[in-house]
């Protein structure tokens, strides 16, 4: 567990940034874990490990969710600023918005690249949809069922960036446009 130098304040492992105060973290103040954790990639190329391991812990609708949060990566102050930027980052075409007014802002890029992706992904099943519609309607129409995912995860990314965190949104999130 790591404690910020400024004010005492327990922090998160990784943090870049004290939560409480705001203030850089550096490694010298930071205590050494108890344990060593896996990386992050090592999570990814083995999915539910811990789930095989132990069954009745979570269950897959939990992990569903359970995405990767790097708000404790982010400054404070920065978030604060930009959150009307991450929620515009989801509303179709006011992606550019966070993409072009807040560049600098590693919490809007954040958002602006979940929404980008999610609006390209509406895209593709809207086009695909209209295809399949002229083809066959029964199927096409069915296809349209298919955006009440992308509403979902559109809420789920508004709600994230209103609440000032930068969790990554289930199935899309890892996908990486803007950097």
């Amino acid at each position: 567990m790591a404690f910020c130098a400024r004010c005492g304040a327990q922090t998160a492992d990784g943090a870049s940034f004290c939560a409480n105060c705001g203030a850089p973290l550096q490694q010298q103040y930071q205590q050494a874990p108890q344990y060593q954790q896996a990386p992050y990639q090592q999570y990814r190329q083995a999915p539910n490990q811990q789930y095989q391991q132990a069954p009745n812990q979570q269950s897959s609708f939990d992990n569903f969710f359970n995405t990767p949060d790097y708000t404790a990566q982010m400054h404070p102050n920065d978030i604060a600023q930009n959150k009307a930027m991450g929620i515009l980052a989801y509303l179709g075409i006011l992606v550019l918005i966070p993409i072009f007014a807040a560049p600098q802002s590693r919490f809007a890029r954040f958002h602006a690249n979940q929404g980008l992706i999610l609006d390209i992904a509406a895209m593709v099943i809207s086009i695909l949809a209209g295809v399949l519609t002229s083809i066959v309607p029964p199927l096409g129409i069915l296809l349209t069922l298919i955006d009440l995912p992308i509403i979902a995860l559109l809420i789920l990314g508004i709600v994230n960036a209103a609440s000032g965190k930068a969790k990554e949104l289930p199935l899309i999130g890892e996908i990486r446009i803007l950097n």
